[in-house]
C-alpha cells in the first residue's frame, strides 16, 4: 500500500482476522510511505495544478518511484489499484477477479487527487468503495484490502466462511439466529431446530432470495436462480408475499 499515512493503515490492519492471518504468514501486508520517495527536503510529494482551480494535486514522480520499489521489492509489476471516487465501484465479483492476482498495490490517493499522467502509466484500474468524497484514500483502501485479504488462502477458518456471506453468489445471507430459542417472545424458526440438514439448507436458500427480492432486488439480474426461485422473487417483488415467510 502506498500511503501518506502507513502508521494508521498497519495498526488497523494488524487487528482481528486480518492481523493474525499476517503473523501465520498467510498475509504479507506492506505499507510504503510516499514521503520517501520525495525529492525535496520538506518531502513535499504535491503541488498546484495546472490551469488553476482550488486544491493541491499528488505529484507523478514520488509515485512512480515509490511503485517502480515496490516493482523491485517483490520481483515483478503487481496490479496497480488506485482508490478514487471515479473508479468502478467494488463489489465481491471484482474482488474475486482481483484475487486471483498474484501481487496487489494499492495507491491512497489525497487532495484533489494524482497527477493524470502516472495513472496513465502504471494504474491498472481505478476504484471506488462507494458514490461519495471521502478526506483521503486510506479508508476506501482499508476497505478493499480486508475484503481482499477474506479471500485468500489460509486467511479464514475455511472457504464456507466467505462462499456462504452475502453477495459471494450474488445474493444476501440469510437470517442467522443464536440462544436462547425464545427472546422477547420471538421465536427462532422451527426449521433451524430440527436438526434436518437438508431442509435447512433448502430454508437457507429460499431466505437467501426473499432477503435479496426484499432488501436488494437490484442484485438479483446477475443472480443464478432455479425457475422456482424467480417466481419466488417476483411474488416478494410485487409484494405478494408477507414479510413474514422468514418465519416459517
Amino acid at each position: 500500500m502506498i500511503t501518506l499515512f502507513p502508521d494508521m493503515c498497519e495498526s488497523v490492519l494488524s487487528e482481528s482476522i486480518i492481523g493474525r492471518a499476517q503473523k501465520s504468514g498467510a498475509l504479507d501486508l506492506r505499507f510504503h510511505q510516499l514521503r520517501d520517495f520525495a525529492f525535496d527536503k520538506h518531502k513535499r510529494v504535491d503541488d498546484s495544478t495546472y490551469g488553476g482551480g482550488m486544491g493541491m494535486l499528488m505529484m507523478a514522480e514520488p509515485i512512480a518511484l515509490c511503485f517502480e520499489h515496490i516493482c523491485k521489492e517483490v520481483g515483478e509489476k503487481p496490479y496497480f489499484v488506485y482508490m478514487s471516487p471515479k473508479g468502478k465501484v467494488l463489489n465481491q465479483q471484482k474482488l474475486k477477479e482481483i484475487s486471483a492476482k498474484k501481487n496487489v498495490c494499492v495507491l491512497c490517493g489525497h487532495y484533489e487527487g494524482v497527477d493524470q499522467r502516472v495513472i496513465d502509466e502504471f494504474v491498472d484500474e481505478e476504484i471506488s468503495i462507494g458514490d461519495y468524497v471521502l478526506t483521503g484514500g486510506e479508508l476506501p483502501a482499508l476497505v478493499f484490502v480486508d475484503a481482499l485479504s477474506r479471500l485468500e488462502e489460509g486467511v479464514l477458518s475455511n472457504d464456507e466462511c466467505f462462499t456462504l456471506e452475502s453477495h459471494y453468489d450474488g445474493l444476501l445471507e440469510y437470517p442467522q439466529y443464536t440462544k436462547p430459542a425464545v427472546w422477547r417472545e420471538k421465536e427462532v424458526p422451527p426449521v433451524l431446530l430440527s436438526g434436518h440438514h437438508k431442509n435447512i439448507e433448502k430454508w437457507r436458500r429460499e431466505q437467501s432470495v426473499i432477503e435479496t427480492a426484499r432488501l436488494r432486488p437490484d442484485m438479483l439480474k446477475d443472480a443464478e436462480l432455479s425457475d422456482d426461485e424467480k417466481e419466488l422473487a417476483e411474488s416478494i417483488i410485487s409484494g405478494n408475499i408477507a414479510q413474514n415467510t422468514k418465519k416459517s
